[in-house]
């Protein structure tokens, strides 16, 4: 009886090995794409599809892109701004803040970086730190940035008085500037 048994195991093993899958032969491919169709062979950039998202208000999914183009890129100082501003507009100021700061160890010239860590600042009520913060990203930017000029001005009249409640208190918004960066902005209400 065992070696019937084992007769009929083999057999029955050779019949379910034969119902494996098989490749498919050109006649079940499927219809071909519309003319003019264009084939993407590369996984679309995680930086670009981060400032669409975050250009969109799509913040959780601009963070989880970034975090996509951080594996594609490494940690370079464009990835580290982004992250932060993600974060940032999520209201993740102390994440915002440590990645806005590894940006900035990574490339100190990163005007975006450097506006986007006075807006932590000033949100976080470190107005003379957000001061110098500011200072430094409009000296880099050669004064060309209306914005950060009008940031710069909200941080020094915080500094001047810390009662300050001015017309555009605490309105600061990103903005995008070419290339996908984003810059933090002080708009009025």
């Amino acid at each position: 009886m065992p070696c019937r048994v084992r007769l009929a195991a083999l057999c029955l093993l050779l019949a379910l090995g034969a119902c494996g899958p098989r490749p498919l032969g050109g006649e079940l491919e499927g219809l071909a794409p519309p003319p003019g169709t264009p084939q993407v062979r590369e996984a679309v950039d995680g930086l670009e599809v981060g400032h669409r998202l975050m250009a969109a208000g799509e913040y959780e999914l601009a963070l989880r892109a970034y975090l996509r183009g951080a594996s594609q890129q490494g940690a370079t100082g464009d990835v580290l701004s982004a992250l932060g501003s993600a974060n940032l507009r999520l209201g993740r100021l102390g994440q915002a803040e440590q990645l806005l700061r590894r940006a900035l160890e990574a490339d100190q010239t990163f005007v975006p970086a450097w506006n986007n860590l006075g807006v932590v600042l000033m949100e976080t009520g470190r107005y003379g730190e957000a001061r110098r913060v500011f200072q430094t990203a409009y000296a880099l930017d050669s004064g060309r940035s209306d914005e950060i000029r009008e940031n710069l001005r909200l941080a020094i009249a915080k500094t001047a008085d810390p009662g300050y409640s001015g017309e555009n208190e605490n309105n600061l918004r990103l903005v995008r500037r070419g290339q996908g960066r984003f810059l933090l902005l002080s708009t009025p209400l």
